[in-house]
């Protein structure tokens, strides 16, 4: 017929491309992550002070008295900064290409690394911290409701601690089938909100009972060797109390964003606000439980406070409630690696029975290894130092340097190579002094006991 353009081959792509690209946008709209991204600024602070102040807060002035006063005090500050400065590295970088978001730390890592060693480079340690955190919330799930119903309840019968952790994870075991990250905001707010309601009992109750008698400062470890491990090990403890870069990116990939107002202005401003709570939780606690204790504090402050027993059973209770929502917002970038992987790659079809079996199976694999081994204190420093370390110090400035390449010698080059060459410090020594511990620990331990 006079007057038709033969089809060309792009003309029959078409259709081909829209259904893929309609099918691609149904896959991210279902994922967690992707999935919602009407959330504002306030949501990205109570997220990251969720995130951040986690169980480690109550180990901090364990970790004092293993540094002494000077390096302690040193170290608390230096994290605060370096952390601060590598967290906002990363609110930079979600968006450094235009018209693209990095909604994942992994999606980051393979454009600053390329397409397969950013993968290996990055998943492996994400998933340490991120499975390692759900793990050690569950020990200190059950620990919390263990201490709250032995302090309440001085006459009844003993129960052991693997009870306290399989009620604990029986709450999981609904909350993990929310969604995506903004439906477990209102558990997240409740959360971040707790977490300054114990911190400030822990320090409020440890100026009510005053410094001990007898107390002292200098390092408990009789040996040299047991005092530079103890000081390894406090080290990874200060680390895994600053762990929140881990679900960054995937905070911000839920707030809205445009050209004209990208999602790092709103992300930066809850930051911000999160991190001065980081300070009003950190600092006192850890600073004042070491006055008041000495040496001779708990690796857990709470257990150090006996009395008011009404206070410290509600502060137990706070920690239990900040910690439900703390493993809800570790699980959900795990929750969305295992469905990428199992729908985009393995084609399964995203349906709510898929997300019932892998959430279910992951809630129950935590729960399993943390009846196992429940030791806190060692397992703290252990993966403080192994996997938090790098994600949270020197990543962030590896990839800052690697993308945006700063002037050799310049401000910005020598402040990225300084938080780098303290990360890797962090990563190589505190593992060593965790391990010991656990070896330690594991001696006298009993399987299930």
């Amino acid at each position: 017929m006079v007057g038709t353009q033969p089809q060309t081959d792009q003309d029959y792509n078409q259709p081909a491309n829209d259904e893929r690209l309609a099918k691609q946008k149904a896959i991210d709209d279902w994922l967690p992550i992707t999935g919602s991204r009407n959330a504002k600024w306030w949501y990205s602070a109570f997220h990251n002070v969720t995130a951040m102040v986690g169980a480690g807060v109550l180990g901090l002035p364990y970790a004092m008295a293993e540094l002494g006063w000077g390096p302690g005090v040193a170290i608390l500050i230096l994290s605060w900064v370096i952390t601060l400065y590598t967290l906002w590295q990363m609110v930079e970088m979600h968006e450094m290409v235009p018209g693209k978001r990095f909604d994942r730390y992994h999606e980051l890592g393979q454009y600053a690394f390329g397409e397969k060693l950013g993968l290996y480079i990055v998943v492996p340690q994400q998933l340490i911290v991120e499975v390692g955190v759900c793990i050690i919330y569950m020990v200190t799930g059950g620990k919390s409701l263990k201490k709250f119903h032995d302090t309440v309840c001085i006459s009844c019968k003993d129960i052991k601690l693997t009870y306290f952790i399989m009620i604990y994870a029986s709450v999981h075991f609904v909350l993990s089938h929310l969604p995506n990250f903004n439906s477990i905001s209102g558990v997240s707010l409740a959360a971040a909100v707790m977490s300054l309601s114990y911190s400030t009992i822990a320090w409020g109750a440890s100026v009510d009972k005053g410094v001990q008698p007898y107390v002292q400062y200098g390092y408990k470890a009789k040996t040299t060797a047991g005092t530079v491990f103890n000081f390894f090990s406090a080290l990874g403890e200060v680390a895994f109390a600053y762990a929140g870069h881990n679900v960054v990116l995937e905070i911000q990939a839920t707030i809205p964003s445009t050209p004209e107002k990208p999602s790092k202005g709103p992300m930066w401003r809850g930051v911000v606000v999160a991190y001065i709570v980081v300070a009003l939780c950190y600092f006192p606690v850890a600073l004042i439980g070491y006055w008041m204790f000495g040496n001779s504090v708990e690796d857990n402050i709470l257990i150090s406070l006996e009395k008011p027993a009404w206070l410290i059973g509600m502060a137990n209770i706070f920690v239990v409630i900040h910690v439900i929502g703390s493993y809800q917002i570790y699980a959900m970038p795990v929750f969305d690696m295992m469905e990428t992987l199992l729908v985009k790659k393995l084609n399964f079809r995203p349906t709510w029975t898929l997300r019932f079996i892998v959430r279910n199976v992951y809630v129950g694999f935590t729960m399993f290894v943390a009846i196992t081994f429940p030791f806190f204190g060692g397992l703290l420093s252990f993966f403080g130092g192994f996997a938090f370390a790098p994600t949270t110090y020197f990543l962030p400035c590896i990839m800052w340097l690697s993308i945006y390449k700063p002037r050799k010698y310049g401000l910005s080059w020598w402040t990225n190579w300084i938080c780098i060459v303290f990360g890797l410090c962090l990563m190589i020594l505190s593992p060593i002094g965790g391990l010991r511990q656990i070896i330690l620990t594991a001696k006298t331990y009993e399987f299930y006991s």
